[in-house]
């Protein structure tokens, strides 16, 4: 059922839903479709502006990590972001000021991931690296990523020295220009993905990690898209609905989504402050849904680090879960969008 065809006991179906008698769980035998969610891009705590000397003990960390476990949030990609020390945020969004020298952007990784690591070990999350692990224990499940492949510094071999440190997905690109391609926020440097993009995106096809383009050109993700024998994923971004906002550099045209999709990827809908309310992203959502198919869609919810979101803790997840409901979606198509898809994805390329 989607959002067109509402069945006659919908509103049976809702309320049952509310209570916590989902009909579809019991007749699976499993509440999983009712409770199963997964975040496509998360920064718990903004934990990536913390530096060594104010990031022990830190607890908006901790409690945001507690949330997402008392709310049911499975799993998680917990984001560093490479070029945060290159990054000014201004009332018309970000600027970039400078560039990394020599091996700068390869400590500013490492000291992140360092941190990151020490929070993860004295939370309630655990470090995750295969799709199976999603449903072993009830800790949740943090898969870790990079916003941005600034860290690499040209160095090819820094994908698998990332990869065995933790690393299950990077971003080629964010704010910062970087040498693997072309951004949304940014005059064309590559016409695209660049060679050494290409060549990453062959590594990490080898390795088994997750390629993420949100915030590529859609020069660069027709690139990646042409040569990647994995599905690719945009972690959080949003159909572009002629809306004048800060952040219309950052959505996607009908075109830009159907590339993801074509991979066999997903598209994390983002929840930031082109939507005006929480109603009209689900709006958007189902948007989406009718463009690409159910089967691309899930939710980024760019937690702690988002511009004016519409989703700024896990219950309001939960609250997007009740809302799709309202719309006339099915249980296993919302078992979809809030985790089912990114479990596929995590099962099949990792």
């Amino acid at each position: 059922m989607n959002r067109k065809e509402f069945l006659y006991n919908s509103s049976i179906l809702f309320g049952a839903t509310l209570l916590g008698c989902n009909p579809s769980a019991k007749k699976n035998g499993t509440d999983e479709i009712q409770s199963f969610n997964f975040d496509l891009h998360t920064h718990p705590g903004t934990f990536f502006n913390k530096g060594s000397e104010d990031y022990a003990g830190d607890e908006a960390f901790i409690q945001r990590v507690r949330e997402m476990k008392v709310k049911g949030i499975s799993g998680a990609f917990f984001c560093l972001v490479a070029d945060w020390p290159l990054l000014e945020l201004t009332d018309k969004g970000v600027i970039t000021n400078g560039s990394f020298s020599g091996e700068e952007g390869w400590k500013v990784f490492q000291d992140q991931l360092t941190i990151l690591k020490d929070l993860i070990s004295r939370s309630e999350a655990k470090l995750a690296f295969t799709g199976d692990e999603l449903h072993q224990g009830d800790q949740v499940k943090a898969y870790l990523a990079c916003e941005g492949g600034d860290f690499l510094v040209g160095n090819l071999e820094r994908v698998e020295v990332a990869y065995q440190e933790g690393l299950r997905s990077i971003q080629l690109v964010h704010y910062a220009p970087n040498d693997l391609g072309d951004l949304q926020t940014w005059e064309s440097q590559h016409g695209g993905l660049s060679d050494f993009g290409k060549k990453v995106v062959r590594k990490m096809n080898e390795l088994g990690m997750i390629i993420d383009l949100a915030h590529a050109s859609a020069e660069t993700v027709k690139h990646a898209a042409d040569i990647t024998d994995s599905p690719i994923l945009l972690s959080h971004s949003i159909l572009n609905v002629g809306k004048d906002s800060p952040v219309s550099a950052r959505t996607i045209s009908i075109e830009h989504a159907k590339m993801i999709a074509n991979t066999g990827g997903l598209i994390g809908l983002w929840p930031s402050g082109y939507s005006d309310s929480l109603d009209e992203f689900v709006e958007q959502t189902l948007r989406l849904v009718d463009v690409v198919g159910v089967d691309h869609v899930g939710i980024g919810t760019d937690m702690d680090a988002n511009y004016k979101p519409v989703i700024s803790n896990y219950e309001e997840f939960i609250d997007c879960r009740k809302a799709l409901a309202s719309k006339g979606l099915s249980p296993e198509d919302i078992h979809k969008i809030a985790g089912g898809n990114a479990q596929r994805i995590l099962k099949e390329v990792l």
